[in-house]
Formats: C-alpha cells, sequence, structure tokens
C-alpha cells in the first residue's frame, strides 16, 4: 500500500512510498482511509520538534484521517465493514481528565499515523461520522475540530450572549468561530488579511480586527465592549499575541492556549493575570467521549468544516508547503 512515511526528520525526508499492508487483531478494525488532514503539528514533527516524544525514522505521517471500515476483528461488536469512522487523535483517552500516558498516544507522533491507504487502529480508537460530511471534511476533525470544541464548549462552557476572540483563519480558529457562533456568542474575528476578514464575517463573524494595522488590536476588543472585554480567548499565537490576549479578556474571563504559531516563549506581565483573577488553560485536543459529543452536536445543527484544499497522497509534500506558507483559508486535506 501507499504511505506517506518521514524516513528520517527533515522535509527532505518526506517520501510516498510502498509498505506492507497492515493486518488487524482480535480488538481491532482495518480501515481503508479515504482522506486525511494537516496540523501544523505536522511541520513540528517533520523538523524534530517534539524531541524525544515523537517517532524519528519511518513513521506515517499527519494524525487526522477518516475512512471506512473493511475488516473488524473476531472480538469486535460495536462495529461493521463499510462503517464510516475516523480515528481518534489519542488513542488511549477513552474519558476523563488527561494523564501522561494518555496524552503519549497520539498519532503521527509517538504512534505512525493516518496518510496511507489502509490502517489498523483498536475499535476503541475510532468512532462514527455522518453521512453527511465528505471525507475531507470528516478527517479534518480529530485534532483542529476537537481542540476548538474541547476551548468553547468543553472548558469554558461559552453561552449566548459570550464574547470570543479568535485569531486567524486556520482550523482550529475557524472551528471556534463556528462553535462560539453555534452557541449564540459575539464572535471578534483578528487576521492580517482583510480578504480573509471578509470571509470571516461570511463565517460569521460579528466584529473584525486587522492585526497589522491594529498592533494593539486587545485594546480594540476593550473598545468593542463596552470596556469590559472578552469572556474567551482563543489564543493560536503564542508568544507575539499573548500580550494582547490577555488585554482582551475581561476579568474573570478565559484564555484558551492552544498553538505557539509565533513562537514558544513569552515574556508577560503576571500581575494582570492574579488582580483580574483572569483563566489561562492549556488545551490538547481532547477525549473519545468529548470528540462523539462534538459530532452530535455537529450533526444536529449540520455544521461543516471549512476545507481550503485537497491534494492527492502522492502530493502530500505541497500540501504541507501550502500548511507552511500561511496562506490557507480553513483545512488542508489530502485525498487518498
Amino acid at each position: 500500500m501507499k504511505a506517506a512515511v518521514l524516513e528520517s526528520i527533515g522535509f527532505d525526508n518526506v517520501r510516498v512510498k510502498d509498505i506492507a499492508e497492515p493486518q488487524a487483531g482480535p480488538h481491532d478494525v482495518l480501515v481503508r482511509m479515504r482522506a486525511a488532514s494537516l496540523n501544523y503539528r505536522d511541520l513540528v514533527t517533520i523538523d524534530g520538534g517534539y524531541g524525544s516524544e515523537q517517532k524519528r525514522n519511518d513513521l506515517i505521517l499527519l494524525s487526522d484521517g477518516a475512512g471506512e471500515i473493511v475488516r473488524v476483528g473476531e472480538a469486535v461488536d460495536r462495529f461493521d465493514p463499510g462503517d464510516r469512522v475516523i480515528a481518534c487523535f489519542f488513542q488511549n483517552w477513552a474519558a476523563g481528565q488527561p494523564t501522561a500516558e494518555r496524552l503519549r498516544s497520539g498519532l503521527g507522533g509517538l504512534l505512525d499515523g493516518v496518510a496511507c491507504e489502509y490502517r489498523v487502529l483498536p475499535a476503541s480508537g475510532v468512532v462514527r461520522v455522518p453521512d453527511y460530511l465528505t471525507w475531507a471534511e470528516a478527517a479534518s476533525l480529530p485534532c483542529a475540530a476537537l481542540t476548538a470544541w474541547s476551548a468553547v464548549i468543553g472548558e469554558s462552557a461559552t453561552e449566548p450572549g459570550h464574547v470570543v476572540v479568535t485569531q486567524g483563519s486556520g482550523g482550529v480558529s475557524l472551528f471556534a468561530l463556528q462553535f462560539a457562533t453555534a452557541c449564540g456568542a459575539r464572535v471578534i474575528a483578528t487576521s492580517s488579511s482583510d480578504a480573509k476578514l471578509a470571509r470571516l464575517a461570511e463565517q460569521g463573524a460579528a466584529e473584525l480586527i486587522n492585526y497589522r494595522e491594529v498592533s494593539e488590536w486587545g485594546r480594540r476588543v476593550v473598545e468593542r465592549t463596552a470596556g469590559a472585554g472578552a469572556d474567551l480567548v482563543v489564543e493560536v499565537g503564542g508568544a507575539q499575541s499573548l500580550a494582547q490576549s490577555l488585554r482582551a479578556v475581561r476579568a474573570g474571563g478565559s484564555i484558551a492556549l492552544i498553538g505557539v504559531l509565533s513562537g514558544g516563549r513569552a515574556v508577560l506581565n503576571l500581575g494582570p493575570v492574579v488582580t483580574r483573577q483572569v483563566r489561562m488553560l492549556g488545551v490538547t485536543v481532547g477525549s473519545r467521549e468529548r470528540l462523539v459529543e462534538m459530532i452530535a452536536a455537529m450533526t444536529m445543527r449540520q455544521i461543516r468544516p471549512v476545507i481550503d484544499r485537497v491534494f492527492p497522497l502522492a502530493n502530500v509534500r505541497d500540501a504541507l508547503l501550502h500548511l507552511k506558507a500561511g496562506k490557507h483559508f480553513g483545512k488542508v486535506c489530502i485525498a487518498i
């Protein structure tokens, strides 16, 4: 079968090659993968950025994928051949709070990913997806969508009338926008591109801020909320945006720390965090239980992921370069 493999650390070592087709054990399902989606994490992995927390040689790439079950092990009774499924990002996190062991079970990191024609997974590591989603849309859910869901719903309990700030137009930010507006929240979206801001407005953003033109965008958020600030800031930027996120959030509000696109080390004035009782929480995807909950909510509302482009598996390197360029709007996906 064909698979996108990181033979060793470095972009030049990404290959699409033939490898042996896996065999399902008694508690496993064999999935014919139909699509995968890319995350910023994949670029970090290729560069060896996770150190000992990733497989460094002959790693099948990408954590997020969707496909149909073609074979089930004799001990599996919850799935049948033909079922449409996605792979859980964390294979060993069924429910509850994260633990070190659960967080070491991410696909496309320490474990092989899903950028391959066939993938064996434990039955406990996949969930069904609804028919209204295309393969590419389904493949975009395990990491980006669930991270946004955990930030906006699972950890922050966003309600009608709340103000949520999103940053940019990547997968997590767009899902956060969709989930927040579905809750009746007012979304203030930031971007460096007026064209992207116009598209964010089409997706439901009520307020738009170009952060290249308004460098003190945190103050602008406060102005547009009558001096109160936002209930939640979905922080994907990292070092260069965290100070503005802290300025934008209201007293008693939350900052969901998700990404480090502009760097992972920040100098921060901690005084306002304490005196304004700001809640800063790290968000790393979520459990299988939360993924099922999210899919049920998406199905009820018929929420569709925003797909930027779909590349064939043979062109996975082009897809990674497209993601790295940062000009995408929504998810970059792979057809398998």
